[in-house]
């Protein structure tokens, strides 16, 4: 049966027309054909969004080189997407409900896709930086919009699975991005990164326009804008991400870049909290926080985002420097992850409509911190198949993470709530990434120095292990061309104490990242009942 598209007051879901009720069944909404083209097109939109987060971070040598830029300069091609991002995202909410779903999304897609085509056109860094950051904010804001649709356009019994399909492409876009982006560059250019979005980026254009209408707009928002809020949510996002991005570069608070920037943003956070919690017309509704399932469900998503992003950034480190892998190889070794993310969707989803919410999220926190653990006590001599299992454990025990994550924090909201709501989840999401990647490569330098002065102490000329090990050095360069054996074996030697540091570094955030997602285990008895397959079910209010 057609559905049939109702008007509704300015800011009010546009339900499709059910069929009548069965006795003894409560009425239940329906999506037409339409709708799930247009909801599709959203999630392949997100997937573009999310994936040019990490897209680059494979080929910012060649950025470098094209754009005649220093090393430490190129790393603002990447800053300046996710400080925009982070910016935008709490805003979406109250874009989505001036704008409507449609009209924001349709808006942000196609700013998308021009900045995707002017970042390839890019002539020096300045403009490259300003594009990225454009298309930060028009990527940024189409992320919640499909978590909300979500719970306003699907039926319950629905909504587990299209959690599913956008906890997917959430998890594993950042996974893909610099696997794709490495083999791109290495086989066109790195142009190719920003115009492999412009074909996509018209189609999803063109499909929401035609087909996605779940609400209508709400102008009158637009004549009670509140600016000084919005001014303290760009001064606040923005001050914390460039802390955190730059924070590890520029020795923390011995800067005074820092230091300052800590203070706005500490400042400015204070006052955005207070001015939120207090006006009539919030242009982010705090209050949403008061619903105990979606607070907690919060803190899951920061913890969850931490997991994410570190793992992400961690495992290409370990392969790359320990293992001594190139970007290919690294590849196939990450892509495992990726594989039974998409395998346990098909387990997680039927799960989803039987077990208990928070029993889900116990096994995918325990799976995942197991995962992590595994991965700890690997060595260098570890192969492919060492590496598979603490990948694998980890790749499927994360959507069982994402689904209850996403039914405890957005499935006891009321309609309207979901829109604000679902821009402030996801910002939790990123800041946990944020974070989390600002504290591991602050403790990967810290633990670097402490192991590799433990491992340095143990290798004095009066030790017999150290002159073995010198002497089999020695001897295994005698038959080369070079002019000082005992220098090139001193060389040598230098570089195996780097990689054991290295490795017992890596192996310490393996098991700290495990203990995180087990110590989030004693937030359980916080989490009200919920049932996916319910959704609506009351918990937390």
């Amino acid at each position: 049966m057609s559905a049939v598209i109702k008007s509704a007051p300015p800011g009010q879901a546009v339900r499709s027309e059910a069929p009548p009720a069965i006795e003894g069944r409560p009425q239940e909404k329906t999506v037409s054909p339409q709708q799930w083209i247009g909801f599709f097109a959203m999630v392949f939109g997100i997937f573009m969004a999310v994936l040019d987060i990490q897209i680059v971070a494979s080929s910012l040598q060649q950025i470098q080189a094209g754009l005649s830029a220093t090393q430490e300069e190129i790393t603002w091609v990447q800053t300046s997407y996710l400080v925009a991002e982070v910016v935008i995202i709490p805003l979406s909410g109250w874009l989505g409900r001036a704008l409507s779903t449609r009209y924001l999304f349709v808006l942000s897609c196609g700013g998308f896709t021009l900045m995707s085509l002017l970042c390839a056109l890019a002539w020096n860094l300045p403009s490259m930086v300003a594009f990225r950051a454009l298309q930060g904010v028009f990527g940024g804001a189409m992320i919640p919009s499909v978590f909300a649709v979500i719970y306003t356009l699907f039926p319950p019994r629905l909504q587990p699975t299209m959690s599913i399909v956008v906890g997917m492409v959430v998890t594993v876009a950042p996974t893909a991005g610099p696997v794709l982006g490495g083999y791109l560059t290495d086989a066109v250019s790195w142009k190719t990164l920003f115009l492999v979005n412009l074909l996509p980026g018209v189609l999803v254009c063109m499909a929401t326009w035609l087909y996605l209408r779940v609400d209508e707009p709400d102008w009158a928002l637009l004549k009670r804008i509140d600016f000084r809020g919005i001014l303290y949510i760009i001064i606040f996002l923005g001050s914390l991400q460039y802390v955190l991005e730059e924070g590890v570069k520029e020795e923390w608070f011995d800067s005074r870049e820092i230091v300052f920037f800590s203070l706005v943003a500490a400042a400015s956070g204070i006052a955005l909290f207070c001015r939120e919690l207090t006006i009539s017309h919030p242009i982010v509704d705090l209050w949403a926080f008061r619903n105990r399932n979606f607070a907690v469900g919060c803190v899951f998503s920061f913890i969850l985002g931490t997991g994410l992003y570190t793992i992400i950034y961690l495992m290409p480190v370990y392969l790359g420097t320990v293992k001594g892998l190139n970007s290919l190889q690294i590849g196939q070794y990450i892509m495992v992850t990726g594989m039974f993310q998409f395998a346990s969707a098909f387990v997680a989803g039927p799960l989803a409509k039987v077990l208990d919410s928070r029993l889900m999220l116990a096994l995918g926190l325990c799976g995942y911190g197991l995962g992590s653990w595994l991965n700890g006590n690997l060595t260098h001599e570890a192969g492919y198949w060492e590496f598979f299992v603490p990948q694998a454990l980890r790749g499927f025990s994360l959507m069982f993470c994402f689904l209850p994550i996403n039914t405890l924090a957005l499935g006891t909201l009321p309609p309207e709530e979901v829109k604000n709501a679902s821009g402030l989840y996801n910002l939790m999401r990123n800041l946990g990434g944020a974070i989390g990647l600002a504290v591991a490569n602050t403790m990967m330098i810290q633990l670097n120095k402490q192991h590799y002065a433990v491992l340095r102490e143990g290798i004095t000329p009066g030790s017999a292990q150290a002159q073995a090990m010198l002497g089999g050095l020695q001897e295994r360069f005698s038959g080369s061309a070079l002019p000082d054996n005992e220098l090139a074996a001193l060389k040598q030697l230098y570089g195996l104490v780097m990689r054991e540091a290295e490795v017992l570094t890596l192996n310490a955030l393996f098991h700290g990242l495990a203990l995180v997602f087990l110590l989030a285990l004693l937030l359980m008895p916080w989490v009200s009942r919920v049932s996916a397959a319910k959704g609506k079910e009351a918990g937390g209010h």
